[in-house]
Formats: C-alpha cells, sequence, structure tokens
C-alpha cells in the first residue's frame, strides 16, 4: 500500500505528465503461472487511475491510454498471491511479462484426464480432483492404495482377511466399474487389480487425477463409476531424494520401508531422466490370537525410470519402464511351505510395465498429434488351499497341492489429433479425435481345483470430442466413442455430454451425461479364490452373460473465495447412474473343493447421491480439505447373495455416507502437523459360516469406523552440504478402531473383513533431499 506522500507526489507525476505533456502510452504482455503456463482472466489494474483489464486465453494483456510516468500495477488471480509492482510509462508500447508464484490451493492447476488435453481445473466441465505428490507426503500412505481414501467419493476397502487385496469403490459402485489408468493408460489388468494398488509405491506417483461418474466414457469399457490417472513422476530438475521409515502395528508386527528418487536434467533442458526404488519388508499381524493372520507378511521390491526428449520446441517423446516384484503369505504364521500349512494362501507377482509417447505440435501449437503405446505383463505364482482333515484327502493334497499359474499381458496403442479453431461460431473449439487398440490376456490356472481362466479380450476404441467456448461464460464438451469389443456382438457407442457455466471467475456451474459399458469378462475379484465354509470359493461366468450398460448423470455447483491471504471453498455434486443387466454374484451351489458363485446378468439397478467438498487454505499456513458423501445403492428387485439367507436389494459393502478430512498445519518452514480422519458408515456384509465362532451363514450390518491419523515432522536445512534433512512420526488409528470379530481357525470366511485396513500404528522416519 502506498503511504501519503508516495500518492501526493505520484498525482503531481501524473498533473505535470496532462499538462506539460499530455502524452500516453500502453502496457502490454503475458501472463504466467509458477509452471511457465499461460493464466486466462487474471485482473491487471492501475488503481490510482482507475483502469483495469484481464488476460485472454493465451495469458495476454494491454492497458492503453496510460499517461507518462510510474504507476503501480496490481494483479490478481484467484487462488495466487496478488503481485504489485511499479512500472514507467515513458515509450509509447512498455512489455512487461508477469508470472504469479505461490499459489495459495491448487484451483487452476493443469489437468488432463477430464478431457484427454491440458486444461485448467476451473476450465474444465468435467470435475477433476487431484492428490499430489506433498499431500501423499503429509498423509504418509505407503502406497496408491492408501492415498486413494482422501479423495472425495472414493473409498478403499480391503477385501481380504487372508491376502488383503483391495478395492476401489467410486460413487457407490466397485472396483470393477473404476478404470485406473497409469500415465493415461489402461495398462491396469484384471489381475493387477487385486493387489496393484498395494504394489505400486508412492514415490513414484506425481499426483493422481480423479473424475468421478460416466463421464470418463471417454476412456472405454469399465469406466462407469470413474477414472483414476496415476501420473508418475517426471524429471523436472537434477536432485535426489532418500526416504526410510520404520512402522509398528499394534506392537506386534514390524513394517520397514526404504525409497529413493534421483532426478538428471541436463544444462538446455531438453532431456532429463528420473529414476525410483521402493523396498518394503513387511511382517505377519494376527489381530485375534489364533496364529492366523489378518494383514499378511509381504517382501515388495520396485523400481523404475521415466525419460524425456525433447527433439526441438515442438516435438517431445517421452517413456517410462517400471518393474515390481511382490512376495505376499498370509493365513497359518509358520515357516512351513504353503501347501503343509493348515490354510495359507501365497503370491509371488513379478510385474513389468512401459508407456511411450511422442507429441508433435505444429500450425503454430493449434494442433498437436500424440502417437502412444503401453503395456503391462504379469506373471504370479500363487497358492491357495486348505489342510484336509481326512487321511484320503491328506494323501490327495500332498500328490497334487493347489498352486497355480497366473499370466496376465496387456498391449495398447493409438493416436490423438487435437485441432485448436480460434473463431468457431465466433468461439474457440478444440478438437480431438482418436484411435486406440487394446489387448487383454488373462490367463490363471489351478490344476488342482479344476479351475481355469483362460481369456482374451481385444478392443478397438475410436472418440471424438469437441471442447466448445460458445460463449463468455459457457463451455460444452460433447464427444462420442465408439467400441467394438471381441466378446460382444454389436458395436458399442458410448455419448457423453458436459456444461460448464462460468458465472463468476470464482463460480462454476457443470450438468453432464455419459453413457458406459462393461464387458462380459473376468474382473479382479473374479480371479481371487476365496475360504469360506471350510473349502475354497470360486466364480465363474455364466454361459449367456452379456454385456452391462449404464447411464450416469451429475450435476455439481463449484465456489471459492479467495483473497490475499485465505481462500475458501466448496463443491456440492449430485450424481445418479442407472445400471441395465448389472452384474450380480450368486452362490449356485458347492463342489469338491467348496462354493461356487456365478455372476450373472441380474436385474437394473440404480446409484444416487451427493458428495460434498469442503476447502480451506490460510496464508499456507493452515490447510483443510473434507469430502463427504451420502448416496445409495440398490437392485430393483432383491438379489441373494447366500443360500438360505434372505435376498436383499441393497449393494453389499457398500456404506450410505463416508467421507474423510485432512488438515495441514505449517506454522514455519521447519514444522509440519498433518491430522486426517477417515469415516466408514455402516454396512451389509455375506458371511458365510464354518468357522469355530461363527458356525452359520448370516447376513451381517457392520458398525461404522472413525480412524483418526497423525503426523509431525521438523526440517534441517544443511546449506553447507546443500542437503535438506526431514525426521517425522506420528500414529495411524490413532483410537485402535479396527474390526473386533474375525473369524477364528483355518475355515474361516476370508470375505469377512471390513473397516480400516491396520489397528493402532506407530512410524518413525528420516528422509534427506537436496533443497
Amino acid at each position: 500500500m502506498m503511504t501519503g506522500s508516495r500518492v501526493l507526489l505520484t498525482t503531481v507525476f501524473m498533473l505535470i505528465g496532462f499538462i506539460s505533456f499530455g502524452q500516453t502510452g500502453k502496457v502490454v504482455g503475458k501472463i504466467y503461472d509458477s509452471n511457465g503456463l499461460p493464466l486466462k482472466s487474471v485482473s491487471v489494474a492501475i488503481p490510482l487511475l482507475k483502469m483495469s483489464t484481464k488476460s485472454n486465453e493465451l495469458g495476454k494483456f494491454a492497458l492503453e491510454k496510460i499517461p507518462y510516468g510510474t504507476w503501480e500495477v496490481e494483479v490478481k488471480h484467484i487462488g495466487f498471491n496478488a503481485y504489485r509492482d511499479s512500472i514507467r510509462i515513458e515509450h509509447v508500447s512498455e512489455t512487461r511479462d508477469i508470472r504469479l508464484d505461490g499459489s495459495i490451493f491448487l484451483l487452476d492447476e493443469i489437468v488432463v484426464t477430464g478431457t484427454k488435453t491440458f486444461k485448467r481445473k476451473t476450465e474444465s466441465p468435467v470435475i477433476v480432483n487431484i492428490l499430489d505428490s506433498k499431500t501423499l507426503d503429509n498423509l504418509q500412505v505407503c502406497n496408491l492404495s492408501e492415498g486413494l481414501k482422501f479423495q472425495p467419493g472414493l473409498r478403499v476397502e480391503t477385501d481380504c482377511q487372508t491376502c488383503n487385496y483391495t478395492q476401489l469403490r467410486m460413487n457407490g459402485l466397485q472396483g470393477g466399474y473404476s478404470q485406473i489408468l497409469i500415465n493415461g493408460r489402461p495398462i491396469f489388468s484384471p489381475l493387477m487389480g487385486l493387489y496393484g494398488m498395494e504394489q505400486l509405491p508412492v514415490n513414484m506417483i506425481e499426483k493422481i487425477e480423479v473424475v468421478r461418474g460416466g463421464g470418463s466414457s471417454l476412456y472405454g469399457s469399465s469406466a462407469i463409476g470413474g477414472t483414476v490417472n496415476v501420473i508418475t513422476k517426471l524429471p523436472k530438475q537434477s536432485g535426489y531424494e532418500v526416504n526410510s521409515f520404520y512402522q509398528s502395528i499394534d506392537g506386534k508386527t514390524s513394517d520397514f520401508n526404504l525409497g529413493g528418487n534421483a532426478t538428471l536434467v541436463n544444462e538446455k533442458g531438453n532431456a532429463g531422466t528420473s529414476f525410483f526404488f521402493n523396498k518394503r519388508d513387511r511382517g505377519f499381524y494376527d489381530a485375534n490370537g489364533d496364529n492366523f493372520s489378518e494383514i499378511p507378511k509381504i517382501e515388495n521390491t520396485s523400481f523404475g525410470i521415466n525419460s524425456f526428449y525433447q527433439f526441438s520446441e515442438n516435438q517431445k517423446l517421452e517413456v517410462s519402464l517400471s518393474n515390481l516384484n511382490e512376495y505376499r503369505f498370509g493365513g497359518e504364521m509358520t515357516k512351513k511351505p504353503a501347501y503343509l500349512t493348515l490354510q495359507s494362501e501365497e503370491r509371488t507377482h513379478k510385474i513389468w510395465m512401459g508407456s511411450a509417447d511422442y507429441q508433435i505440435n505444429f500450425n503454430q501449437d493449434k494442433s498437436s498429434l500424440i502417437f502412444y503405446t503401453a503395456f503391462q505383463n504379469t506373471n504370479r505364482k500363487h497358492y491357495t488351499g486348505i489342510f484336509p482333515d481326512s487321511p484320503e484327502e491328506i494323501e490327495n493334497h500332498l500328490k497334487n497341492p493347489p498352486y497355480g499359474d497366473s499370466k496376465t499381458t496387456t498391449l495398447q496403442g493409438g493416436f490423438q489429433l487435437n485441432h485448436e479453431i480460434s473463431n468457431f461460431l465466433n468461439h474457440r473449439n478444440v478438437l480431438t479425435i482418436g484411435s486406440e487398440y487394446v489387448s487383454d490376456k488373462v490367463y490363471d490356472e489351478i490344476p488342482s481345483y479344476n479351475y481355469l481362466v483362460d481369456q482374451h479380450t481385444k478392443d478397438w476404441g475410436s472418440f471424438f470430442q469437441s471442447d466448445w467456448d460458445f460463449a463468455d461464460k459457457f463451455n460444452l464438451l460433447s464427444g462420442v466413442r465408439v467400441d467394438k469389443h471381441n466378446l460382444l456382438d454389436k458395436v458399442v457407442v458410448s455419448p457423453r455430454v458436459a456444461l460448464l457455466y462460468k458465472h463468476a471467475a470464482n463460480t462454476q456451474f457443470r450438468l453432464s451425461y455419459g453413457t458406459g459399458f462393461r464387458a462380459p469378462q473376468a474382473f479382479d475379484t473374479d480371479l481371487h479364490i476365496a475360504f469360506a465354509g471350510g473349502g475354497v470359493s470360486r466364480v465363474q461366468l455364466a454361459p449367456d452373460l452379456r454385456e452391462e450398460r449404464s447411464k450416469s448423470f451429475s450435476g455439481s455447483v463449484n465456489y471459492d473465495k479467495a483473497t490475499e491471504k485465505w481462500i475458501a471453498g466448496f463443491t456440492l455434486e449430485g450424481f445418479y447412474t442407472q445400471l441395465k443387466n448389472a452384474f450380480v454374484l450368486e452362490e449356485i451351489g458347492t463342489d469338491d473343493f467348496g462354493k461356487v458363485f456365478e455372476k450373472r446378468n441380474g436385474n437394473n439397478a440404480k446409484v444416487a447421491g451427493t458428495t460434498l467438498e469442503l476447502r480451506a487454505n490460510y496464508n499456507k499456513k493452515v490447510q483443510l480439505e473434507t469430502g463427504f458423501t451420502l448416496q445409495q445403492s440398490k437392485y430393483e428387485n432383491p438379489v441373494s447373495y447366500l443360500e438360505g439367507i434372505e435376498a436383499t436389494r441393497s449393494f453389499l459393502r457398500t456404506p450410505d455416507e463416508y467421507g474423510f478430512a485432512n488438515l495441514n498445519i505449517t506454522p514455519n518452514k521447519r514444522w509440519t502437523i498433518n491430522l486426517n480422519y477417515v469415516y466408514t458408515g455402516k454396512m451389509k456384509i455375506a458371511h458365510a459360516g464354518g468357522a469355530d465362532n461363527f458356525p452359520e451363514d448370516q447376513m451381517v450390518h457392520t458398525k461404522a469406523f472413525s480412524e483418526v491419523n497423525s503426523k509431525v515432522s521438523h526440517t534441517f536445512n544443511l546449506s553447507k552440504f546443500k542437503n535438506v534433512i526431514e525426521v517425522y512420526a506420528g500414529v495411524k488409528n490413532i483410537f485402535n478402531a479396527y474390526q473386533h470379530d474375525f473369524d477364528i481357525g483355518k475355515n474361516r470366511d476370508s470375505n469377512y473383513i471390513y473397516g480400516p485396513n491396520m489397528p493402532r500404528t506407530f512410524f518413525v522416519g528420516l528422509k534427506i533431499k537436496t533443497p
């Protein structure tokens, strides 16, 4: 703010300018964010002269007819710190490029998942939520699975008491309705979906973008509930980081993690490589003292690289390659071979995945052409078995133990062409057209159980999209995807449309509609062999299984109020999804090995609800993010899950309410304090009998869970050695809100598990990195 004398002096100069010369000039320039990307609709003003303007689509601005002299220029944009500086007008035209640094809340971050093109969050007609690496670090999560529960509308559940595979639920729909992408590519195979979210370490992730609802049908089959795009770390500047921490699970089990990142970028900045590695060793955890684990032993090692090379200003190649190796063992806690244990699951995974993207821009950057390819290959050796009781069965078991082999290969290739029309009916329109091919081979066999899944799915998909700013405050996103899937007789056409109304710079209204489908193929949960009723339960697909179709609607309002010191806002979204020929799982009997379930086309189903997000940030010192969902998921007619148990219309394992809150306090540059909360409401779970403490089948109504976690960190800046050291500690699940009615013994129902994935856990860690 200018002092009184400065105002007087400036006024005198202004009057002299008018009286003596009467000359005027103008100031022109561009406005960028901290990443060098242009900012639209930024206010540029000279308060004393009561002159102002706003930047255009390219970040350009112009203030004209400014009297010669020195003036204070003020630049403001929602979510960014205000910029003030003086400028001297003494020529006809002055140029000033301005960079706005220090966004106090990521309202206007660049996102890609909603439209398959780069766009700012507030300009996207589809809501895109972001979870960045800094937030993941503050939350002290180990992997993708633990991080996703801190996103609105998302819930991550553990679905097996023995092996602890996880499943993502979005807007009340189970995991098979959600598509997980790696750098925008659908290489997260059905088999990888069982354990892959736990196998992706957090230090390989740059950020996670989430699109909820049918608007994500642009990505093809199985994106009905939404899409999660895991964007891995690309090199930005040279540096390194080593992070090691230890977790004590309920004082009984150790969990040791060691990870590191290194990045090298050349002096020109046109080439770089980043490398990550991670090592995790976790022991068994037994919650009820029966010598059978509720948390399995894990030995995990992963590493990978991301590289880029910019051939010229308009040509760029990005390549990534990762390797994930994991040994997982759950069940009887012993050193015996798996086939000699009373009950156990043993898994050895070897996974390779990678991608390559080549992009060329032309037509003065109004057009871009992208060629891409990606792959994933998983080899799994596994055992799932119960040691029998009778001498005859024991002899057969020892001769032919139920070991299995799994192999999956996913290949994808395609292209995408983007073209901007600057004057499409007097407004800007970005057209996108593309085509891609996805091949997914799934082979999973256990000879002893006569169990075999041998499936090769092929999908040719083509898409067209128009992203049209058809009025000053309106944007219409419309498009269609056409899929030819080898398991379907007909071509599937999936249109989508989304409307954005920008009521003001800080207020947006959105409406969207989209359709989608799921092919009758094997999904992750179908590949899980579960223990139940003293045997193993398996899932098979009905011979006449047809595709499942969906229609999704959503509407939202987004509002943010910002000043120089603080910002606060909310997003309120309502969603509705209708499923036709919905897949249901029904028990069809038993065989020599246990229960058999069949995936069939059931009746229609409806999922509806609302999600409220609240956010606030004060001066980069206190930041709060919350999300809470109220919803209902119902079949039109009741579904029978267990023989002899009353059928129900409710989706199982689906609470009507769930949410999270994340509070981060940074009083200064050295201290960071984090408190976070996860709430899971009541739900229904089918509980198969057979265990010593639960002999009969039953439908269980679980209680609600509230999980509270904390972390405190302190940073030491060792400028002499050009290093930063961070020490941190905290507690997960402080009040030990953990399931207390697990099945006991080898005949347990391994699917009977709910609530938080870990009991009370203490952790302490050390991180060394470049500033």
